[in-house]
């Protein structure tokens, strides 16, 4: 994976955006030596988005099993 400056990808942004869909190199942008973002080919972003998605799908289903409360309930338990 490929490191650079802020300086550098506001230089080479439509070279770095080539680099990114073409050729599937990730790029990671520094500040001061932070690492502030990432430019990712868009398979990258759409796999980590459904793998978001399967979580999410999983942290629902393993909710379903949890005990509720009445909401008049918690509306008096947290002074409401």
């Amino acid at each position: 994976m490929t490191s650079i400056t802020i300086g550098e990808a506001r230089e080479h942004l439509a070279d770095l955006g080539n680099r990114a869909s073409l050729r599937g190199e990730r790029v990671v942008v520094t500040r001061r030596g932070k690492r502030l973002f990432a430019l990712v080919p868009v398979e990258d972003m759409d796999l980590l988005e459904r793998l978001e998605d399967k979580m999410d799908l999983e942290a629902i289903e393993a909710s379903r099993n949890e005990p509720t409360k009445p909401w008049a309930q918690v509306k008096k338990e947290l002074g409401l």
